[in-house]
C-alpha cells in the first residue's frame, strides 16, 4: 500500500493530526488546488492516516508543483 495521499485540507491540519496520532511524516507538500499531499514514514502510519482523513481524502491524480532543486543543494 501506498504511503503517499492527498487531502483537501491545509498543511498545518495535517500536520495537528499526524502529531496526535503520532504519526511521522516523511515529506508533506502544499497542492496548488489548496489541500496537501502527505507521505508518511511508514505504511502502517499511512493506513492509519487515511482512517483519520477518509473524508478528506482526494481520489485519483492531483497537480502538483514542479520540483525546484535548491541552489546550494549537494546533489547538483
Amino acid at each position: 500500500m501506498s504511503r503517499a495521499m492527498n487531502l483537501s485540507l491545509p498543511e498545518a491540519k495535517v500536520r495537528t493530526r499526524c502529531d496526535q496520532a503520532g504519526v511521522s511524516i516523511s515529506a508533506i507538500e502544499t497542492l496548488p488546488s489548496g489541500g496537501t499531499r502527505l507521505v508518511c514514514t511508514r505504511e502502517e502510519g499511512a493506513e492509519e492516516m487515511r482512517v483519520v482523513f477518509r473524508k478528506d481524502v482526494i481520489e485519483g491524480n492531483v497537480a502538483r508543483y514542479t520540483f525546484q532543486r535548491s541552489q546550494n543543494s549537494q546533489y547538483r
